[in-house]
């Protein structure tokens, strides 16, 4: 990893002035009030002492606060949030220092001059996915190889979206001379679009994460000459007109401030006006727009209007070529959160061209 590279990764963490050590036999309940009175909880003697806790504290959290609506969730999970992050666990030598801890690569990569210090439980938790996620690799349907995202980088977890797209560029009769995927993040729709047969992808993305785990991925591959990167917002310095520019935006508007992960997942209310704006000078005259969206917002009533129709309606830069459509699956009956919306829930691809 490049030493230059400023990595997104957790920051050491302080607990309070209140402290309480945690372990098997420590009060449950008794310890989550003191947190809502705002104690700090160090973790020690075994790693599953801190899943415990955590356990604990979402059926206390269950039997208090409603968890229907998505609003309601969205509420749930910033008090469950807000309250988690009191929870401690140190990290010694780069490891997790308590009986039974996983080992996670990360304390090494990241921290490999701090040998004491503490992080909350929940960015342990974190760490520790994110590095199974890395090691083993996760199987995209619409890729020949796994994929094997770095630390803080978005990847899909659900893939209709892009099997909507694959079968797109399978039917694409364009230019295939160059491209451009707007917010790479893990890298997936430009693999698709090199296995598709176009000569170069351009991508950017603001996630410093994103492109340090793209670059270690690629290596010196071909690959590497295929895809050109860009730690850059939207289009960056990228000025070239392209055959075809491709988005996969958040689909949901932000309710608050965002962190880099976070803005894979939320929109903020400039970005759709300034990507529209961007896009018109940098795609050729007979290119294609392809975006890739979702009708979330609306059928959660997050979001009162839809982005790509808004833009459509202003009747100034772009028009409809069409917009291909596609249910997604009904959430699984293990699924703990109320997903009763998802049975109307539809991905979109909406390929648009120049006026």
């Amino acid at each position: 990893m490049n030493s230059k590279t400023q990595i997104n990764k957790p920051s050491p963490a302080v607990p309070g002035e209140i402290i309480i050590k945690f372990e098997s036999t420590t009060d449950v309940r008794a310890t989550i009030y003191a947190m809502k009175e705002g104690s700090s909880v160090i973790i020690t003697d075994f790693y599953s002492n801190g899943m415990m806790l955590l356990k604990e504290l979402h059926k206390h959290l269950k039997n208090r606060l409603p968890n229907k609506t998505f609003s309601e969730q969205r509420a749930y999970r910033a008090e469950y949030h807000k309250l988690s992050n009191q929870v401690f666990i140190e990290i010694i030598n780069q490891e997790v220092a308590v009986k039974k801890a996983p080992s996670i690569g990360w304390l090494e990569k990241f921290y490999p001059e701090n040998n004491k210090f503490f992080l909350t439980f929940p960015q342990v938790q974190g760490l520790n996915s994110a590095w199974q996620w890395y090691k083993n690799g996760i199987k995209v349907p619409v890729l020949r190889n796994k994929i094997h995202p770095f630390y803080g980088t978005y990847f899909p977890t659900r893939f209709d979206h892009l099997i909507l797209f694959d079968n797109w560029l399978k039917r694409y009769k364009g230019a295939k001379k160059s491209a451009i995927d707007v917010g790479i993040g893990s890298g997936v729709l430009a693999f698709q679009m090199v296995q598709h047969g176009f000569q170069k992808v351009f991508g950017t993305d603001t996630n410093p994460n994103a492109i340090a785990g793209l670059k270690e991925a690629m290596g010196e591959t071909k690959l590497s000459r295929k895809i050109e990167l860009s730690d850059a917002n939207l289009f960056g310095e990228l000025k070239n007109e392209t055959e075809l520019i491709v988005f996969n935006p958040p689909w949901l508007p932000a309710a608050s401030s965002l962190g880099k992960i976070d803005e894979a997942i939320y929109y903020n209310k400039n970005l759709f006006p300034k990507f529209f704006a961007e896009a018109n000078n940098r795609l050729a005259k007979d290119g294609k727009l392809v975006i890739l969206f979702s009708n979330l917002g609306q059928i959660t009533k997050a979001s009162k209007e839809h982005p790509i129709e808004k833009e459509l309606a202003k009747g100034v830069r772009f028009q409809l070529e069409k917009c291909l459509k596609k249910s997604v699956k009904v959430a699984s009956e293990k699924t703990k959160r109320d997903q009763h919306w998802r049975g109307t829930e539809e991905v979109e691809l909406w390929v648009l061209v120049k006026k």
